[in-house]
Formats: structure tokens, C-alpha cells, sequence
């Protein structure tokens, strides 16, 4: 192997580890989001409850969105 194909690895799996903290981070705003809407009946815990889930699916649909952009990006710039 030489030092462009470690480049390369390296920055793919940078990536990937980007992608997971966006999963782990949209997955924990779900997840508050629907305990708040379950166990809480309070109208302005609901609504933040609601606030949150809307966050998670953002978070979620963004990290996805640029995972797939960088990667595309990698894999034109090393052929």
C-alpha cells in the first residue's frame, strides 16, 4: 500500500465515523422527543417533545444527505 490508498482509507472511514455521530446524535433526539410526547402531558413539554422528534428526523435525513455527497467527493477526487 502506499500513502495515497492510506489517505484514502483514512478519509473514508473519517467519514463514516461523521455519519455515525449523525445517527447516534439524530437517534437520542428521537428518542427524547418521543418520551416527551409519551410521559409528559404538560402543552409545552408536548410541543418541545414534537420540536425534538422534527430535530432527529432532520439531523437524521442531513447526516445521511452528506454522507452520501462525501463520499461521492472522495471517490472523484482519487481516481
Amino acid at each position: 500500500m502506499n500513502m495515497d490508498e492510506l489517505a484514502i482509507i483514512r478519509t473514508n472511514l473519517a467519514n463514516e465515523r461523521t455519519f455515525l455521530a449523525y445517527m447516534r446524535t439524530a437517534l437520542a433526539f428521537l428518542a427524547a422527543g418521543a418520551g416527551m410526547i409519551h410521559f409528559f402531558q404538560s402543552p409545552i413539554i408536548h410541543s418541545a417533545g414534537w420540536f425534538l422528534f422534527g430535530a432527529g428526523i432532520t439531523i437524521l435525513v442531513f447526516g445521511n444527505v452528506r454522507f452520501i455527497i462525501i463520499k461521492r467527493r472522495i471517490s472523484q477526487a482519487y481516481e
